[in-house]
């Protein structure tokens, strides 16, 4: 079997201005730096993974316009098979306006577009590449009907399940049953357990709750202080690397999108996670969403140059 991952999701074009401070409302502020990429939480984990090493088919929807265009070309540039990037005609493709500033802090507002019309059928189309994957990666910027869809699909055939649980939102227990791991940042694992992200205590009692919905395996992204893993056999916090932020900006997909890699190598979760946790630490260091994702080689490279990854991860 090919070490096969593949990612449902969204695809945007992001129009990012680089900034000293995000304005509040009413407020305008002269001398930004604009850019242009691929972006959307589908399409970035989709180039995090491939870059990564994993060899990634992408399930999506974008627009019969030059942004379509552009996107299927940067995908396929990245090697990553786009035969299931649907054209939509009746909508354009997404687009993101992202403000980052000073510290690598952004803002970010959405116009989904094609995403919002990702249906079932469309993962039914895929089905085949579906079952023949090690690993299938999900999130919450397409419909709720086309994600329970990718799911039930991947969990029918034996498939390795990661629902990546963003942006936030409410989902049923019925649904997070048939998830294998869940990678959920602060705020959107208060969102589905109710519980206030505190301290260590009250993280133990979000996997605690994560383990009552059926998933046993919890991977809580902290940002600067790195991921907090509930797994069957242990709760422990994998710290990020001491690095300078640049940009923030989709760093959340680089951690689930090399995760997803990793896990498709049939490397254990302990040790997938702590190199996920070094791809996205290398990608803060960087402008830019799917730019930011870094080379299989560089996240070993830099791994090697930090001691501060604990040797056993690696045993």
């Amino acid at each position: 079997m090919k070490n096969t991952v593949v990612v449902i999701g969204s695809y945007n074009t992001d129009l990012t201005i680089k900034t000293r401070k995000i304005p509040r409302p009413g407020e305008t502020i002269i001398g930004g730096v604009f850019s242009e990429g691929g972006g959307g939480k589908g399409a970035n984990q989709a180039v995090a993974a491939v870059r990564a090493g994993a060899s990634v088919c992408f399930v999506a929807r974008v627009g019969s316009d030059v942004l379509g265009n552009e996107g299927i070309t940067r995908l396929t540039a990245e090697s990553i098979d786009t035969r299931y990037v649907y054209r939509d005609t009746e909508a354009s493709t997404g687009v993101a306006f992202i403000v980052v500033d000073e510290r690598g802090e952004n803002s970010i507002v959405v116009a989904s577009g094609a995403n919002a019309r990702l249906s079932p059928a469309d993962i039914t189309s895929a089905e085949n590449e579906i079952a023949s994957a090690r690993v299938i990666l999900v999130q919450l910027e397409s419909p709720l009907e086309a994600v329970r869809a990718a799911i039930r699909t991947g969990r029918e055939n034996g498939v390795t399940v990661v629902l990546n649980p963003a942006p936030a939102q409410s989902l049923e227990p019925s649904l997070l049953r048939e998830v294998d791991i869940i990678t959920p940042n602060k705020v959107e694992a208060e969102m589905l357990t109710g519980i206030k992200v505190t301290d260590e205590e009250s993280m133990r009692a979000i996997v605690k709750k994560f383990f009552d919905f059926g998933i046993k395996n919890v991977l809580i992204t902290l940002g600067s202080q790195g991921v907090y893993a509930g797994l069957p056999k242990t709760m422990e916090l994998i710290p990020a690397f001491n690095v300078q932020p640049i940009d923030s900006t989709g760093a959340g997909d680089v951690f689930s999108g090399s995760l997803a890699a990793f896990l498709s190598e049939g490397m254990c979760i302990e040790k997938a996670a702590t190199m996920a946790v070094a791809s996205a630490s290398l990608s803060v260091t960087r402008m830019g969403a799917q730019n930011s994702a870094p080379q299989r080689m560089e996240i070993e490279q830099f791994i090697a140059s930090h001691v501060s990854v604990k040797a056993e991860a690696f045993n």
